[in-house]
């Protein structure tokens, strides 16, 4: 190897130097200018995080019999979730790993519960999260996609009855979509699962926890938990808007017969029998201790709080985003998860220039009827920074408009449509060097999105898979 394991160690001092220097580049988590990726609820629930995560660390989720502390924290923090998403006595869950894992859970319950012959099938919206494609190829399932309205980016309904089949094992749908922050007709997509006796699950991994606390403060928010007939199961990532440590998330079941299903155990090997709530087997308790440190700590009341200021910033972005010349947003977000799209303006022109000011947005690529858009996911950290921000976008929108980014060349444009992914896998260097990241990705990003949202989406996905192993 290059670079082998060093042979003599270096003093504490030097690690702990060495650690915070490779953190410069990083995106910060708490000056509130980032607009994706970050849940950052102040200094205060960041120290109850590190505290808890660091006490429990090496204490091992295999076992709860060796440490019983986490049988306890587990137990309570599931309580809390089910609680909080109306469930009655009979509900029951898992804590895991983040909301993939909740998600492909989900599947894994629906494929062992429900017996069908040939291929199980799961019928998805285009706008469900890609941790269900994730889940269905890992499991064997079939994904059934049905299209959404091109105007408020929900399920269809009709589109739904038609795509049932006897091998469909589960029905899944939103609360909220990730894109556009816009709930799936729950209530409707339950009934008809009720009615055909198939599981329904509801993603509520970025929306479940903080729609009920918009509800309690007066929003109009649609229901989606087990309020309603036919929702069989529920995943809530704590880890967002429950500010808990990254790796914290739950699967919630109504029946505990289908978290049955979800299980693991095996005792035919000459070692101890083994039996998995989860896909994980060791697992660290700092997670569920950072959960269950930061729901204790903020309680409702600390929740309600930071959920307003979230709600109050939503509504100036929603209110003052489509007074801006060439903007508007897709379909009616219900939480702070908002899509910007623009026939006018380019919109990956506009997130470089948002990165000039020190912001961070997510441009999200076209896909069926959702064009080109960029992504905010308002939480605690923007609140005060609201204004400042939509008074730069407004401003950068003008600038975008006024000088627009050079369009992509006709024949480059034609090439990248016609690019297979084996064709991807052949020339990855040099397509890359033709977008303009031939020694690294640039900072300025306009042309890399451009040629990416041309490509067809396997060809895409072949393209991402060659950049991750370049980088690893």
């Amino acid at each position: 190897m290059a670079n082998a394991l060093p042979r003599q160690g270096l003093p504490r001092e030097e690690v702990i130097r060495a650690l915070d220097a490779l953190k410069k580049d990083d995106l910060p988590v708490d000056n509130g200018k980032a607009w994706g990726y970050v849940y950052h609820a102040g200094p205060e629930v960041a120290a109850i995080q590190k505290h808890a995560v660091t006490a429990f660390m090496s204490k091992n989720g295999l076992d709860p019999t060796a440490f019983p502390s986490l049988e306890k924290l587990e137990n309570e923090v599931l309580e809390w979730c089910i609680d909080h998403l109306h469930g009655d006595e009979n509900a029951c869950g898992s804590f895991t790993s983040g909301g993939t894992e909740s998600c492909m859970l989900a599947i894994k319950a629906a494929r062992d519960y429900t017996e069908v012959d040939g291929t199980p099938e799961i019928i998805l919206p285009t706008t469900a999260h890609a941790a269900f494609h994730k889940g269905a190829k890992y499991f064997g399932c079939k994904v059934v996609p049905i299209p959404v309205d091109p105007q408020t980016f929900k399920a269809d309904l009709n589109a739904l009855r038609e795509a049932i089949t006897d091998r469909t094992v589960l029905i899944v749908g939103s609360a909220a979509g990730y894109a556009h922050g816009v709930i799936d007709p729950i209530e409707e997509m339950a009934a008809i699962a009720k009615e055909r006796g198939i599981l329904m699950h509801v993603d509520g991994c970025v929306g479940a926890f903080v729609l009920n606390l918009f509800e309690e403060l007066g929003e109009n928010v649609p229901r989606f938990d087990f309020r309603v007939p036919g929702v069989t199961s529920i995943s809530m990532d704590l880890h967002k808007y429950g500010f808990a440590p990254k790796g914290s998330s739950v699967l919630l079941h109504r029946d505990p017969a289908v978290r049955r299903a979800q299980y693991f155990a095996c005792a035919a090997w000459s070692g101890y029998s083994v039996v998995n709530a989860t896909m994980q087997s060791t697992k660290s308790g700092g997670p569920l201790a950072g959960a269950w440190a930061v729901m204790r700590y903020l309680g409702r009341e600390g929740y309600l709080k930071l959920a307003k200021g979230m709600l109050d910033a939503q509504k100036q972005l929603l209110n003052t985003i489509p007074t801006i010349e060439g903007l508007r947003v897709l379909g009616e977000p219900s939480m702070g998860l908002i899509a910007i799209a623009s026939d006018s303006v380019d919109v990956f022109a506009l997130a470089d220039e948002l990165g000039k000011k020190g912001w961070f947005v997510v441009p999200q690529l076209s896909f069926g009827n959702s064009p080109r858009n960029l992504h905010l996911q308002v939480e605690p950290g923007n609140v005060p920074h609201t204004a400042d921000f939509l008074k730069d976008l407004r401003a950068c929108a003008k600038h975008v408009k006024d000088n627009p980014p050079a369009a992509l060349p006709k024949p480059l444009q034609q090439l990248a449509q016609a690019l297979t992914p084996e064709m991807v896998q052949g020339s990855y260097k040099e397509l890359m060097a033709m977008a303009g990241a031939g020694g690294g990705i640039p900072k300025e990003r306009t042309q890399i999105n451009q040629i990416l949202d041309v490509l067809s989406p396997q060809a895409k996905e072949a393209l991402l898979i060659e950049f991750i192993g370049e980088m690893f």
